[in-house]
């Protein structure tokens, strides 16, 4: 199997990784980075992005990615295509194996590999994608003001979700499959006197329906029971909110996550419990999520990957 030494290794090409390739490229450390399974990482798959600071206009997030991908190579980065399929973290260099057939050997690591939105699995899902189906409200919010819009899940998450959606909707449906909110009771409360969200217990998604975007969705009432009903609501975007994935899946032999998988940092810093291994973005970051703070995250890893090399 072929190998490569290199100073400086990011596995992911979303806000995290590109910011850390520019800072890394910056700081002379030329940076190699793998873009992964989805060059540009989840951003690729939102429409608009109207909240990341520079753009007044709004920008597509394939788009800004680009824009970053370009940055990162205007400074020297070596961007290349690969997915990361092993790795060995045991001593430095750290061993990442590229495609089942390369093997790069790392002095630093910057794990950037993202949190993957878990869906329901229907076709309409990718049918409709950027065109009314979204896994983050924050994101895409703003688009829906005034409208109806639907959010799957019965957990803080999807909670929080619905009730930041009641801000700007002018309604929105809880999709719960449960006879009850698995929330915690706080949650619970805001969400069940909120004034204009309905929550539809006992109710499962079948698929979307509309021309051109997202106009509805058909449900199913009490799925299996002898009162099983079928139910349509008329809604203009369908949000997922029912958990996130990790993709650290080949790095928790070595690195310290949480239960979800979400790698631990220390407080305040992306410093993992491998010395010379940093996480920045979503791959660490449970509770926010958003593209500007992944990107002030790679900012932070290549700024420690400076460090720590020195210091060596």
């Amino acid at each position: 199997m072929e190998n490569e030494k290199v100073r400086c290794l990011i596995i992911g090409s979303g806000p995290a990784g590109y910011t850390a390739a520019i800072y890394a490229s910056r700081a002379n450390l030329q940076p190699v980075l793998y873009e992964g399974i989805q060059p540009g990482g989840q951003l690729t798959t939102t429409t608009e992005v109207e909240n990341f600071p520079g753009y007044p206009d709004g920008i597509t997030g394939t788009e800004m990615m680009a824009d970053m991908r370009r940055q990162a190579e205007r400074f020297g980065a070596d961007i290349r295509a690969g997915i990361a399929t092993a790795a060995d973290l045991s001593a430095a260099p750290y061993k990442i194996t590229i495609d089942g057939e390369k093997v790069i050997e790392a002095e630093a690591l910057i794990i950037a590999t993202g949190a993957s939105a878990k869906y329901l699995g229907l076709p309409d899902e990718q049918k409709y994608a950027g065109m009314g189906v979204s896994a983050c409200a924050t994101c895409d919010g703003f688009f829906y003001r005034k409208k109806k819009v639907a959010v799957v899940g019965g957990g803080d998450t999807a909670c929080e979700e619905a009730l930041y959606l009641a801000g700007l909707a002018s309604h929105v449906y809880l999709i719960v499959r449960k006879p009850y909110l698995r929330a915690s009771k706080v949650m619970q409360d805001r969400v069940l006197n909120a004034p204009n969200i309905t929550v539809l217990f006992e109710h499962n998604t079948l698929g979307l329906f509309g021309e051109g975007g997202v106009e509805g969705a058909h449900l199913v009432k009490r799925k299996g029971e002898p009162d099983e009903e079928q139910v349509d609501i008329a809604i203009d975007g369908f949000f997922l909110a029912i958990g996130h994935k990790p993709n650290s899946d080949i790095f928790k032999q070595w690195i310290k996550t949480d239960e979800t998988g979400y790698i631990i940092t220390e407080a305040g810093t992306p410093r993992t419990n491998v010395p010379g291994v940093f996480a920045a973005g979503d791959v660490a970051d449970p509770h926010y999520r958003q593209a500007v703070t992944a990107a002030g995250a790679g900012c932070r890893a290549a700024i420690e990957v400076e460090r720590y090399l020195s210091n060596r």
